[in-house]
């Protein structure tokens, strides 16, 4: 009987309590963990061993390959994708599904200008970058603006036939961009990650605060 009820919830419910788990639970624990380490100035043990091992594969096709990766990750890549998401879901008239889009992806933006003003942390010093930056270093914009979209894209796509190509198709990109902001020296991995962790948890929330109850995307 017991073991029926819990085979009725989990087809029930089974997904909604995996992305609590795996999109806001466990994101939530892990910058929380990166941020207190971040708020008491303690250096991480990875950051800088991982800054200096990319630093190594330094070479001119490197540096262009993963410029343009970056710029992908944000101003040519990231934000055209944004809006034009946006809008097509308008255009086809999906309101749910374009105001978790528009929630999720303008929410992010803000979130993480605001926390780079909390956290005040400055970016890595250990060589001239290539492409520097002048704003606070954690959490990375470009992992949390890349990982919001990827979230964004695969929860829509998530009851549909195409979850697997999107999935597949996002997942490399975000960590290309992830580690192209390392390569360049101007994110600690531990940026990288908050900004995963941050887009988990806001995109989740989001996902929620759309799609309460039993609605899902493209639900009729």
């Amino acid at each position: 009987m017991e073991r029926g009820l819990l085979r009725e919830v989990w087809q029930r419910h089974g997904g909604r309590l995996l992305l609590v788990f795996v999109g806001l639970l466990l994101p939530m624990w892990g910058f929380a963990e990166l941020a207190d380490e971040i708020r008491e100035s303690e250096p991480l043990a990875f950051d800088e061993p991982l800054l200096l091992w990319a630093r190594s594969l330094a070479g001119p096709g490197m540096d262009r390959w993963l410029v343009a990766v970056t710029d992908a990750g944000y101003l040519y890549g990231v934000v055209p994708a944004d809006v034009l998401l946006v809008v097509a879901l308008l255009l086809w008239r999906r309101l749910p599904e374009a105001t978790f889009a528009a929630i999720a992806l303008a929410g992010s933006a803000l979130l993480n200008v605001g926390t780079k003003l909390l956290f005040a942390r400055e970016r890595p010093s250990l060589w001239e970058s290539i492409a520097p930056e002048v704003t606070y270093s954690f959490p990375s914009g470009h992992a949390m603006g890349s990982a919001t979209l990827a979230w964004v894209l695969v929860l829509l796509a998530w009851r549909t036939r195409w979850r697997w190509p999107v999935l597949l198709l996002v997942a490399p990109f975000v960590v290309l961009v992830g580690f192209s902001r390392v390569y360049l020296g101007v994110h600690y991995p531990s940026d990288i990650l908050a900004g995963w962790a941050a887009a988990s948890v806001w995109a989740a929330a989001s996902y929620f605060a759309v799609f309460r109850f039993r609605s899902v995307p493209w639900h009729r």
